[in-house]
């Protein structure tokens, strides 16, 4: 088939790169010319593992190009929106980027093609573009919700055995030509679920929101294990193991942050009070979310007796999750802010994300000249005042605990991730902190 996908961003990007490499042809389009130019020598913009490998061979093999114009919108059989819709002031999602590019490809439509939402979308915004395409064009057409599922880190993976897809429409041509789109991919039984484009949208902000629910549950529970002396690893391995809860998103740490999690969770507590009624778990959610970003340093700023001027910490990681250099909303972010605030300087490591995140910072002036990057995981120590796990990079995970401890001025660290082995951390000299473990 042919398939445009509009917007090379993380969706878009690696939906359409594999969309190329299970034998379709696709153009994505993008209005970033400097960024069209780095995917056309096969060179992504974005870090996700193996990327770069399926560019190359998929632009190789003549299946995959990369566009400024939406002139292959005129032959496509498919065309995806996927596009970003960052959070607006009030916490709903802004469609401004979405509705831009329904009018783009409205003028440049195939007869009988079908446009596809694939960005993330309040309920009620198929119809909406269905209306506004159909304000700029007499072609037939017809419009579906297929939202994405996919995890930082491990996109590819998921988006090559996906767990199910969503195929939201009222039109049995359009469900057949997603059908055949993704065929190759549910061989093996994977289900296609086939509802309305209102269940289709309700369901990625569902799904978003509870494992949103998960994270911030775990840590609240893991807040009150430090209180009562219980251990939240202990705890954590006796209720996943029940079938009805599982293990997925249950490990305690700094809080949930990226594209995803943030903007949907306000977006649907934001759908909730446009239709006067209230989420109070989803709320829930947020609110132990926003504390938890900073809950090491509270830990910190108690082990300093309240001192924390002049005193320099080492973060391990600044990318909200391992497998990205995707900043957004990292916890690392609002950490260094809270430091700095009380006369701390910030060095960091972090492998893929430290150029990304210099960049976020740019954003608070307080912090400016006040955070360093280092190259090196150890070298970041050197004569700091302690150590903060941020990001659970694997390399961090077996550390040389004697060289953490030689480095650092004063031998702490704060493992926000709960990364390090308290027995190996103690027997080391270390003072040692983390999230709901008991030490």
């Amino acid at each position: 088939m042919k398939v445009s996908v509009i917007g090379t961003g993380y969706v878009g990007l690696v939906s359409g790169t594999c969309f190329a490499e299970i034998g379709h042809h696709v153009t994505c389009i993008d209005i970033d010319e400097n960024k069209v130019a780095m995917l056309q020598n096969a060179q992504s913009p974005i870090y996700e593992p193996g990327l770069n490998d399926l560019l190359d061979r998929n632009i190789k093999a003549d299946r995959l190009h990369f566009s400024t114009g939406y002139e292959s919108c005129l032959e496509a059989d498919i065309t995806f929106l996927a596009v970003g819709t960052p959070s607006g002031d009030d916490g709903n999602a802004d469609l401004t980027y979405l509705e831009s590019a329904a009018k783009s490809v409205a003028t440049h439509l195939k007869d009988e093609g079908v446009v596809v939402i694939k960005s993330t979308v309040p309920v009620g915004t198929g119809k909406k573009i269905k209306d506004l395409i159909s304000s700029h064009t007499d072609k037939k057409f017809y419009v579906v919700n297929n939202p994405e599922f996919l995890k930082e880190g491990s996109a590819i993976e998921d988006f090559m055995r996906p767990d199910r897809v969503i195929i939201g429409s009222d039109n049995d041509f359009a469900v057949k030509q997603m059908d055949e789109l993704y065929a190759p991919l549910v061989r093996q039984g994977n289900p296609i679920y086939h509802m309305s484009n209102l269940s289709a949208e309700m369901t990625k902000y569902a799904a978003n929101c509870f494992l949103a629910t998960k994270i911030s549950f775990i840590n609240e529970v893991a807040n009150l294990c430090d209180i009562v002396c219980a251990d939240i690893e202990e705890v954590r391995k006796g209720i996943s193991s029940d079938v009805r809860i599982g293990k997925h998103f249950l490990y305690p740490g700094p809080g949930y942050g990226g594209s995803c999690f943030p903007k949907d969770v306000k977006a649907l507590i934001y759908t909730a009070k446009e239709n006067d009624t209230l989420l109070n778990i989803v709320q829930a959610a947020e609110d132990v979310n926003d504390l938890q970003k900073i809950k090491m340093y509270q830990k910190m700023k108690k082990h300093f007796e309240g001192n924390l001027e002049g005193k320099v910490f080492a973060f391990w990681g600044a990318a909200f999750k391992a497998n990205t250099d995707d900043v957004r909303e990292t916890a690392a972010i609002y950490m260094a802010e809270a430091l700095i605030k009380e006369g701390a300087k910030i060095r960091f490591y972090d492998p893929v994300a430290s150029e990304n995140y210099l960049k976020a910072m740019k954003k608070y002036p307080e912090t400016e000249g006040k955070i360093e990057s280092v190259s090196d995981m150890y070298e970041v120590m050197k004569d700091c005042d302690g150590l903060v796990t941020m990001t659970e990079w694997r390399e961090f995970r077996n550390p040389d605990y004697k060289k953490v401890k030689e480095l650092l001025k004063s031998p702490v660290v704060f493992d926000a991730r709960n990364l390090f082995d308290t027995e190996r951390t103690l027997e080391a000299g270390l003072k040692y902190y983390a999230i709901g473990k008991k030490i």
